[in-house]
């Protein structure tokens, strides 16, 4: 069967969106890593009884308990925010795939009769 033109671009144009959506589910699988790190660490924080220390490049600082709840929640709030955004590109999308799917669909079971 032969492809015009415009049906192989429509292909490629799917092959694109197709590989844009696997690097949002992996920047959304990496944010998601963190974001489970970092409540981990929340936990922790609340946890634990004596002092606490965070790690600034290769230095280990003594810190504050209320200030190391504060930045790790800022922390865990904006990856929260980083993770609806993709999810929401991600629809937008996946919404792109499925009509151009349907439309190759088309065109090639009309090449068919």
């Amino acid at each position: 069967m032969d492809i015009d033109s415009n049906t192989e671009k429509k292909i490629s144009d799917l092959q694109f969106l197709e590989h844009s959506m696997q690097g949002f589910i992996m920047q959304k699988q990496t944010i998601q890593i963190e974001l489970n790190e970092t409540n981990n660490a929340i936990d922790e924080v609340k946890k634990s009884k004596g002092d606490l220390y965070k790690l600034i490049g290769n230095i280990l600082l003594k810190s504050d308990r209320e200030n190391l709840l504060k930045e790790l929640e800022e922390k865990k709030n904006l990856l929260d925010l980083r993770i609806k955004s993709i999810e929401k590109q991600e629809k937008i999308l996946n919404e792109k795939i499925e009509k151009s799917k349907k439309e190759i669909d088309e065109i090639i079971n009309k090449n068919k009769k």
